[in-house]
């Protein structure tokens, strides 16, 4: 009996604890989306500028035409790993792909939390945490007090190549992190076949699809994932807490 209230409380406290993340996380997010547009708006409305309605729109038309399928792809990519509180989170400070979600895969790989439970979701919740200060402080020290005494120091061969390798590396450790992590080695060979076909076929064949190219091979793993899925093993039940 005691171990069935244990639950229920236990329940009840994870339902509580997605209500308030929902209600904040929307509460956030739109107070920062408001802040980040007042001053673009009066520079436009008061500012005596002169820029035109049709100018903002042909702006907004041509950022739209380059970023419209991350803005779909993002979220349904870092939601099974991150979960919703997380997800608040990462939108709201940014650097998600170079960051936020190597910091949550590397939480959940260290305590062996599993994507898409409550303990893996409150180990990308901390990591981020962790990441954000990291972040922070790193900033203020290396940037705001040392910075440009590090840029006379550090030989601009050096910068160069670090602008040039940094990145590709960055997102390959959290490639083999996430392979590791996810252990499903037939999506890693449907995600590796489709990314090389799109890449070195797709695009030189269509250049016109080279901007929404992410994009595709995202939607095309999914849905190959899916219709060539294993039907040997029926799907474990879902838990609230791995």
């Amino acid at each position: 009996m005691t171990a069935l209230a244990t639950d229920k409380s236990r329940a009840a406290t994870l339902l509580e604890f997605d209500r308030t993340t929902s209600r904040w996380g929307q509460i956030t997010m739109g107070s920062a989306l408001i802040f980040s547009l007042a001053a673009p708006l009066y520079l436009v409305l008061f500012g005596d500028l002169g820029i035109t309605s049709g100018q903002v729109w042909t702006a907004f038309f041509a950022v739209a035409a380059a970023f419209f399928v991350l803005w779909f792809v993002e979220p349904i990519t870092y939601y099974p790993v991150l979960g919703p509180a997380a997800m608040y989170q990462a939108f709201m400070i940014g650097n998600i792909a170079n960051k936020l979600l190597p910091s949550a895969l590397v939480a959940q790989a260290t305590i062996g939390a599993k994507a898409g439970t409550k303990r893996g979701e409150f180990a990308a919740l901390m990591a981020i945490c962790g990441a954000a200060m990291v972040h922070v402080v790193s900033m203020l020290l290396f940037v705001g007090v040392l910075g440009t005494w590090l840029v006379s120091v550090i030989p601009a061969d050096v910068v160069t190549v670090a602008r040039l390798y940094i990145f590709p590396s960055i997102i390959g450790a959290v490639l083999v992190q996430l392979i590791v992590t996810m252990k499903q080695p037939r999506v890693t060979v449907i995600a590796v076949v489709v990314a090389v076909v799109v890449l070195f076929v797709l695009v030189p064949a269509v250049p016109a699809l080279a901007k929404p190219a992410t994009g595709i091979v995202v939607l095309a793993t999914a849905a190959l994932a899916w219709f060539l899925r294993s039907r040997k093993d029926a799907p474990a039940p879902t838990t609230l807490v791995n």
